[in-house]
């Protein structure tokens, strides 16, 4: 009887299936990410998912590889897998997406022309997100540029709001958090405030100036040497760091701050501070940031939706730091100016 019982209040509040898009499904970030986002990790132990996991024809093999893995976990939560070359089947429906994939830049490449090989995919996903999925749909990019790449899907995504795009600066986010619990000797959890500002990239601005530890400001005890010469550095850098040292860039660590990113941008980073990569068209010019760009900002996230934090003071080292963030995001955009 008691089991029946279990078993009944488990049905009543099990949640009606949602539709995941993963692309760029083969690769080792799509590859650590859909094992989380089938596990429970992204969105709870009552939210069944159904993914769908899309690549170019040539990685069908690989892909099947996958589909073989997932279904070997056996997971509670998956409803199905579906692994697909067809962008209309990757989005049809489609909840949510993580855009994944996108080029590598190759030695003695271009930054501009990675831009260009890169928006061609992310124009095309852009324009088959709007043709198909869900107008409710969340979509956040991953592959690099991702804010530039964010720009574009943006743009292209034709009856989809501005407001349901985000680059991914979680990982930026929690690189820097990271950082700040080895050096302050404490828990992640105790940490807030901390900010991520523009671009993902080298030139990306952690920012402590805000950061709170047991809800007490630090920013007069913070060791500024550390914060200028050693900090931020290493936190604009760690990816060339990771990939010096692995080999590989950042799938495990990556495929963790997209789950956290689409999970706290769902259900809510309880008044805790995060970092997203939004339009700064749904601003205005806060911190002097001109619209038409994808820019990190911090932010808090209730009721499915993400709100930058407004009226932040900024000294003139952070407002130098926002300006070469900002001016890097302005040239990958005349770069692709004639695909928006």
């Amino acid at each position: 009887m008691l089991t029946f019982l279990c078993r009944r209040s488990l049905h009543q509040v099990m949640k009606k299936p949602v539709t995941i898009a993963v692309t760029g499904g083969a690769g080792q970030l799509s590859y650590n990410l859909v094992f989380r986002i089938a596990s429970g990790s992204l969105f709870g132990n009552y939210q069944p998912v159904s993914i769908v996991i899309y690549d170019l024809p040539e990685m069908k093999n690989a892909l099947r590889g996958v589909k073989m893995e997932l279904e070997d976990s056996a997971f509670s939560l998956l409803k199905g897998v579906t692994i697909t070359d067809n962008a209309t089947e990757a989005f049809l429906n489609t909840d949510y997406a993580f855009l994944v994939g996108a080029k590598p830049r190759a030695p003695g490449m271009a930054i501009s022309d990675l831009l260009k090989k890169n928006a061609e995919i992310y124009v095309k996903a852009g324009k088959d997100i709007g043709k198909y999925a869900q107008k409710s749909i969340k979509v956040l990019t991953i592959g690099n540029p991702a804010n530039t790449n964010c720009l574009l899907a943006m743009t292209h995504a034709k009856g989809i709001p501005k407001q349901n795009f985000a680059a991914m600066t979680r990982l930026d986010h929690n690189r820097a958090m990271a950082q700040v619990a080895e050096k302050f000797k404490v828990r992640i959890d105790q940490i807030d405030r901390v900010a991520i500002w523009g671009n993902h990239s080298p030139t990306v601005f952690p920012d402590l100036s805000h950061m709170t530890i047991n809800n007490h400001s630090v920013r007069e005890k913070l060791d500024k040497d550390w914060y200028v010469k050693e900090f931020i550095p290493s936190v604009q850098n760690r990816g060339t760091q990771v990939l010096n040292t692995r080999k590989f860039s950042s799938a495990a660590a990556g495929a963790n701050a997209a789950v956290d990113q689409m999970r706290d941008w769902e259900l809510g980073s309880h008044n805790k501070w995060v970092s997203f990569g939004v339009s700064t068209d749904l601003l205005q010019g806060e911190y002097g940031i001109p619209k038409g760009l994808i820019f990190s900002y911090p932010c808090i996230c209730t009721h499915s939706s993400y709100h930058v934090i407004k009226g932040l003071h900024m000294d003139d080292f952070a407002k130098e730091k926002i300006k070469i963030t900002t001016e890097e995001l302005l040239k990958e955009r005349e770069a692709i100016a004639d695909l928006l």
